[in-house]
């Protein structure tokens, strides 16, 4: 498995419609746990009032990444491999909407 980075923007209108889509492709990775592992999302805030998210998945190959997100019903805008991790410090606590 590789490590990849999926953008996602402007997928959703709103903070309810992203997590109806979460519970999808938790679901669908469980289903196929072999082939996408979902590792962590941040979600963004787009000028337009929508919502996208820089997702961070593991996974066997871009390919299973794009079946993963048409099975959940997820848009996919790039999917980029990520070369390495450089880790500062970890992530902040998470932000209250």
């Amino acid at each position: 498995m590789e490590t990849y980075v999926i953008l996602r923007r402007g997928g959703w209108r709103t903070a309810d419609g992203l997590q109806a889509a979460a519970g999808r492709s938790t679901a669908e990775s469980e289903r196929i746990p072999d082939d996408v592992a979902w590792i962590r999302s941040y979600v963004l805030s787009e000028r337009d009032g929508t919502v996208g998210t820089v997702c961070v998945y593991q996974a066997s190959s871009p390919e299973a990444i794009r079946r993963h997100a048409t099975a959940a019903d997820l848009p996919v805008d790039e999917i980029v491999k990520v070369a390495e991790t450089v880790l500062v410090r970890p992530d902040p606590e998470p932000a209250t909407v």
